[in-house]
């Protein structure tokens, strides 16, 4: 049995509260939080008790953590949780610096701890299976990846003052799951942005719609496209297009029955937010990081692909301002 530590009340902790509770090899023993009601409510909700980060980090009968503060925090509490000796599941990004991310690398591979990065896109089973077909070799060599990406509204404008910027907080998934798909590195980068959405935001200092382009050094491409809005629901659609043919992952929708009449046929929205389209894989990825901590197998994805998205995303901020390709090393 797996004893977790919740570092991080708000609502991706509640999250992978869920997500453990379904397992039948892990529980959660403690949760911390800033905020002492969200600690005591999800305290309750796990039947764990409340302590600082501090002490769970400390505390004796906690096997692993999962890091869900704000960014600005998960630098302390990597180290401190590696020199304790925890297993440490992190929300990405990892940390806004690049710089930080590889001296966690550092501490994380002199400590010898499980580490893993929380890109819960890859345990989709549609991603994923999606991906296996590509390495069965189902359409031949691929050329060509498109990754649509696009939320029902903008978050509150007080959280896109700390979250670093679309890039590093919402396109960073779509970094990682084209590294996922491609099996090549990226080469250079383009991008472009503008604000389309709420004003509010680029007086932030960020954009609410924007589009990259990935090159790898064979001449592959990847295009992803990113918006603050989308009226019918949360857009989440993967095509990669190969020499021998096409494979496309399409939107869960809210139901699937289908109506039609003369006028002719309807569909449901598409699921409305994050929580219920990619609820299978919250609970996938929590699988994967216990079934790691308890079998001392290697994670993925770790904190190497957390590290490579966020040089992506820098990229393409550096990208925007410039109004230049970025040429990656």
């Amino acid at each position: 049995m797996v004893k977790i530590g919740i570092l991080g009340c708000g609502r991706i902790g509640q999250v992978h509260v869920r997500s453990i509770k379904a397992l039948n090899n892990a529980q959660v023993v403690a949760v911390a939080d800033a905020v002492p009601k969200a600690a005591d409510t999800l305290a309750a909700t796990a039947s764990a008790r409340v302590s600082t980060a501090d002490e769970i980090i400390a505390a004796a009968d906690v096997d692993a953590v999962v890091i869900g503060t704000p960014t600005d925090t998960h630098f302390d509490l990597i180290h401190q949780a590696a020199a304790a000796g925890k297993a440490i599941f992190c929300e990405k990004p990892i940390d806004m610096s690049v710089d930080n991310i590889r001296t966690c690398m550092k501490a994380v591979e002199e400590a010898g701890v499980t580490f893993m990065t929380g890109f819960n896109r890859r345990f989709d089973p549609n991603f994923g299976h999606l991906r296996a077909r590509i390495a069965a070799g189902d359409i031949g060599a691929v050329e060509l990846v498109s990754i649509t990406s696009r939320d029902p509204a903008p978050p509150p404008v007080s959280y896109i003052e700390r979250s670093g910027g679309l890039f590093r907080d919402m396109m960073i998934h779509d970094f990682d799951m084209a590294r996922f798909l491609m099996g090549e590195d990226f080469v250079r980068l383009h991008a472009a942005g503008s604000n389309l959405v709420d004003p509010a935001i680029g007086q932030a200092g960020d954009v609410d719609t924007a589009a990259v382009i990935l090159t790898t050094a064979s001449g592959k491409i990847c295009q992803i496209s990113n918006s603050r809005r989308a009226a019918y629901g949360y857009d989440q659609r993967i095509e990669v297009h190969g020499q021998n043919g096409m494979l496309r992952a399409e939107n869960q929708l809210e139901t699937t029955v289908e109506y039609a009449t003369s006028d002719g046929f309807r569909r449901a929205p598409a699921q409305h937010f994050f929580l219920e389209r990619y609820g299978q894989a919250f609970e996938a990825e929590m699988a994967s990081f216990v079934s790691a901590v308890t079998e001392g197998t290697s994670v993925t994805p770790g904190i190497q692909d957390g590290l490579q998205a966020q040089i992506l995303a820098d990229a393409a901020s550096a990208a925007l301002e410039s109004g230049q390709p970025v040429e990656l090393g």
